[in-house]
């Protein structure tokens, strides 16, 4: 333990790093119900339209956040944990697989693609490089951009934001003399979960957002005793968690290979132009949002565990984005979407973390957490939808980097985020934060300050929106 983590020189102990470890699991376990029941039932009404199970996606997000978590800890010897991004989650949901039209398998592809031109950029050092070219206008907002996004998502699978037929959306009606309760109580205990996890955050108290979730779930049945009814439909059975493997081996697992080369039917409806531009923005979009999202949280955390080198950089920087990168790319195989490495990792630090044993248990905790996807599913999406609400919560805190004084950066930093949760997309956001930028930059004489990639990155989205959706 010591040769290989080095637990003495960082001033930390086996026993430390596994209550570290445990800490971060319990702070981002919930990921494997959320991305789970977001891939099943995106829309909250069971109708399933990208055709893969909850067991399936369960297993699938398990096994990527295994194999990224302990990659990272053995590779980069830092107290990280990956798994299946959220944001990146939605993206790969609502905008490719139900915006776009791509099947769930197609969206693998690219998911597979991404994975593969980080591993190749990461090795050559270009990812940092690419990252340090685009603006920074459009940089520091695509995660609050994000966080909007993901929370509408989570309000609508809630019912309290609703579709209407003037306005687009609309408050849903808490109305008990119009409305029947058995509709009003998941949004009550959606509210009440997501306050929950509020307070529990304020109060320090860790892994508020899975203890949040379960109380949500513990409410919602016990809410269910006084709607009419609820029970009589409800059938509680504790399957073997050998149906969800096997859901994983016949719906998940390698659908990329065997189905996900095949766009046939896309090229049918829009052509194969359309297809061939669709899939380089997608996977570039793909490719930023995960660039940016592990490259902040990297920096953030080693800072925060004093983990940085002499130059200011995170110590092993370039073998914990491999072993991201590594990791999207089993996490295509087994079938879900970008794999990243989560900010809940600073609650792991905050304990004490400080190398890759922290890593290593916490992957641990995913193992054992693989075979308890019966029980997980349990779960309401009224419990899950507040755990959505929460992070974009958080994601929410870079607008505070934001210079809202200077329309060269306020402009394009605002496009970006308010552009993804009206639009459903989290690539036009980045798209019209790129093109603002650009022109604003043209026009009041800062064209030497756009970097090259700054304009090949721009030129492919503008031909995107011209020439696809």
């Amino acid at each position: 333990m010591e040769r290989l983590f080095k637990l003495r020189e960082r001033g930390t102990t086996v026993k430390i790093e596994f209550i570290a470890g445990m800490t971060t699991f319990f702070s981002m376990v919930y990921i494997l119900m959320v991305n789970a029941n977001m891939f099943a039932d995106p829309f909250g009404d069971g109708s399933n339209p990208l055709g893969v199970s909850y067991g399936a996606v369960y297993i699938a997000t398990a096994i990527s956040a295994v194999v990224g978590t302990v990659l990272a800890g053995l590779l980069s010897n830092l107290p990280l944990a990956q798994a299946s991004g959220m944001g990146l989650n939605a993206f790969f949901v609502y905008t490719v697989c139900i915006g776009f039209g791509l099947s769930y398998a197609n969206a693998l592809v690219l998911i597979l693609l991404e994975g593969i031109v980080f591993i190749l950029l990461t090795v050559t050092g270009l990812r940092k490089k690419i990252f340090d070219s685009l603006p920074e206008a459009v940089r520091v907002a695509i995660p609050s951009g994000i966080g909007l996004f993901i929370t509408l998502l989570g309000l609508q699978n809630a019912g309290i934001v609703v579709p209407d037929t003037s306005t687009a959306v609309d408050l849903a009606s808490f109305n008990l003399l119009q409305q029947h309760w058995g509709d009003i109580m998941p949004m009550i205990v959606t509210i009440c979960t997501f306050l929950a996890i509020v307070v529990m955050s304020i109060r320090n108290i860790r892994g508020s957002v899975f203890i949040g979730i379960i109380g949500g779930m513990i409410l919602y049945y016990l809410l269910g005793l006084t709607v009419d009814g609820f029970y009589d439909a409800f059938n509680i059975t504790f399957i073997s968690p050998a149906e969800a493997f096997g859901e994983f081996t016949s719906q998940s697992f390698g659908k990329v290979f065997t189905e996900g080369l095949d766009f046939s039917a896309y090229v049918e409806a829009h052509g194969s132009a359309n297809l061939v531009l669709t899939i380089i923005t997608t996977a570039l979009a793909f490719c930023m949002v995960d660039m940016f999202d592990t490259l902040g949280t990297l920096y953030a955390a080693c800072e925060r565990a004093n983990l940085l080198d002499e130059h200011g950089e995170p110590i092993n920087m370039n073998r914990g984005m491999l072993s991201d990168a590594i990791a999207t790319s089993i996490g295509a195989i087994c079938g879900t979407s970008t794999v990243t490495t989560f900010s809940e990792i600073n609650a792991g630090i905050a304990a004490g973390g400080r190398t890759g044993l922290t890593a290593v248990f916490c992957g641990g905790f995913f193992f054992v957490a693989m075979f308890l996807s019966p029980i997980a599913q349990l779960i309401p999406g009224c419990a899950t939808a507040a755990a959505l609400i929460y992070v974009g919560l958080l994601m929410m805190a870079s607008v505070r980097n934001i210079d809202w004084s200077d329309f060269r950066i306020s402009v394009p930093a605002f496009l970006t985020l308010a552009v993804m949760p009206f639009t459903y997309n989290i690539s036009y956001g980045i798209a019209f934060g790129m093109i603002s930028y650009i022109i604003i930059s043209i026009f009041c004489g800062d064209i030497k300050k756009i970097k090259v990639g700054s304009w090949v990155i721009t030129l492919l989205f503008i031909a995107m929106l011209l020439l696809t959706h």
